[in-house]
């Protein structure tokens, strides 16, 4: 939104997740000072208090709402008058459907900058087993995912993948109590990326997918081989299709087909619908499909092939 006169930093995550202490640390850094007032709306009461006299230091004030229908266009119009913000920091309540507060009519000038959800890494797990269409709800359109209390020995690149394929333009941070981890994916892949071609196996398509989104430079000018489902998405032209497949996000009836645009010689007689044995070299340039520069492949060999007896996308 070009015309946002109030920012909203919106903090979502489940009680405990770790938002207050996130944004306690964060309203105190110099890189977020304003000369103006900041607006701290709190929806969710956890273990972790806020610094009052902090707070006031930095000109932020207040406002509590305890219950979903209070959190209506109106009182935010109210406090828009009464405190007139520079802008507005949400601690959103981690039971209330994030696409709710989406859906909301926001006072003049008032727009969504940034979301950051927050995920104890300690019961992740449980949430996704419990509570997986409401976590989805609240990732699927955030800019930024801080996994904290991270230990040695969790399985962080399951997280990761998990979390790309429902947002696959979310950055994800991972946090142990000392600060950020890196590396977390060295020596990872369960397939030999140094290989003259790089065999992708069924169950590892998913793994290597969100691999090459987020790492191309590993891939670019190397060859691949896998299957696929073939979709033509129609205006790609008729050297081009999309082999791919399917991954569960938050229940059976709602999947996201995972491919990246293919160029084939053999392309135009190739069927929607069919699968596909591809071996074809990685690169990565601008397409507009994508609106960015992004994965495509140039196949040597797009061959007809039984279809995968398990279809759906793992990550673990």
């Amino acid at each position: 939104m070009d015309d946002i006169r109030v920012p909203i930093y919106l903090i979502t995550g489940f009680l405990e997740s770790g938002k207050t202490t996130f944004l306690n640390f964060t309203l105190q850094q110099d890189y977020f000072s304003i000369d103006g007032k900041t607006l701290l709306i709190l929806c969710e009461e956890g273990e972790e208090e806020y610094d009052m006299d902090k707070l006031k230091l930095t000109n932020t004030v207040v406002e509590v709402i305890e219950d979903e229908e209070d959190l209506t266009p109106q009182r935010l119009a109210a406090m828009d008058i009464i405190h007139q913000p520079e802008r507005v920091v949400i601690e959103y309540n981690g039971m209330w459907l994030v696409s709710k507060f989406e859906e909301m009519e926001l006072p003049e000038g008032w727009g969504v900058e940034q979301q950051i959800t927050c995920v104890d890494a300690t019961t992740y797990q449980v949430y996704m087993a419990n509570m997986k269409s409401q976590f989805m709800d609240m990732i699927k359109n955030t800019d930024m995912v801080v996994f904290n209390r991270c230990k040695e020995g969790d399985p962080l690149p399951a997280y990761r993948r998990g979390i790309k394929v429902a947002n696959q333009g979310a950055e994800v941070i991972f946090e142990d109590e000392e600060g950020e981890l890196d590396d977390i994916f060295q020596d990872e892949m369960p397939f030999d990326i140094d290989a003259p071609v790089i065999q992708i196996a069924p169950e590892d398509y998913g793994i290597w997918f969100v691999d090459a989104m987020d790492h191309p430079d590993k891939y670019a000018g190397k060859t691949v081989n896998f299957k696929g489902r073939v979709m033509k998405p129609r205006g790609m032209g008729s050297k081009f299709f999309v082999p791919g497949r399917v991954a569960m996000t938050c229940c059976a009836d709602d999947t996201t087909f995972l491919g990246y645009i293919c160029r084939s010689d053999n392309a135009s007689h190739i069927k929607e619908g069919s699968w596909v044995d591809v071996t074809a070299k990685v690169a990565f340039e601008y397409r507009t499909e994508y609106q960015d520069e992004g994965i495509v492949l140039y196949a040597s060999e797009a061959t007809p092939c039984e279809p995968l007896k398990d279809e759906m996308v793992y990550f673990n």
